[in-house]
């Protein structure tokens, strides 16, 4: 199983219904302006439900440092490859901004685990995350992705990146764009061509006599 599809699996457990709520929506034509963001009211939500939602829209946690950091975290777990796009282009970024402001339990955890990956960087290579190259990036990331094999010191990382990988997934599978990854339809007619041949035959019926 290479990368990308164990994100997969992670992102439908992570997401349960949420991949197929999603991509109802869409079929459906609704206005999105982030992953799960909607620009009326979902059928099954109430108006209380609707109007937290949009306030949480209209907040702002994340820095723009943080955001950027975000996007760069995000794209490195699920890069643009040949069957569809990025991350940060199916607006997983915007995902995790909304979840930690829903879920204000990831609040500490995020913030507390960016800054941890830009004072790793800073003392490594003298400046912070998203300004250091691809290959001091991916060494730092190395240390931390595999918890099994992670460093007793490097714990803390490796506890964010877990927390990091999962909102990813989660939200990349939930979008447009990851939904189509999956190869999910959305509900599509069935079509009826009358019972098979072999069938009818073995019922004792001649089809020749019903379709000539």
């Amino acid at each position: 199983m290479n990368r990308r599809e164990s994100l997969k699996a992670l992102g439908l457990i992570a997401a349960g219904t949420g991949v197929l709520a999603t991509a109802c929506q869409q079929e459906k034509g609704k206005e999105t302006t982030a992953v799960g963001e909607v620009s009326e009211k979902l059928p099954g939500i109430q108006d209380f439900e609707h109007e937290r939602n949009q306030k949480l829209y209209a907040e702002k946690f994340f820095t723009d440092h943080e955001m950027a950091t975000i996007t760069v975290l995000a794209d490195i777990i699920i890069p643009k490859d040949e069957v569809s796009g990025s991350a940060s282009e199916a607006g997983v970024p915007d995902f995790i901004e909304f979840i930690v402001k829903d879920l204000p339990e990831n609040k500490l955890p995020m913030r507390g685990g960016l800054k941890w990956m830009d004072v790793q960087c800073q003392k490594r290579y003298g400046d912070v995350f998203i300004k250091c190259d691809d290959k001091q990036q991916l060494e730092l990331i190395d240390e931390i992705a595999y918890p099994d094999k992670v460093k007793p010191q490097m714990k803390q990382g490796a506890a964010f990146f877990s927390l990091m990988r999962n909102l990813t997934s989660s939200g990349f599978f939930t979008s447009e764009i990851g939904v189509k990854d999956i190869g999910y339809a959305g509900n599509r007619p069935g079509v009826w061509n009358g019972v098979p041949a072999d069938i009818m035959r073995e019922h004792g019926f001649d089809p020749e006599k019903f379709f000539g």
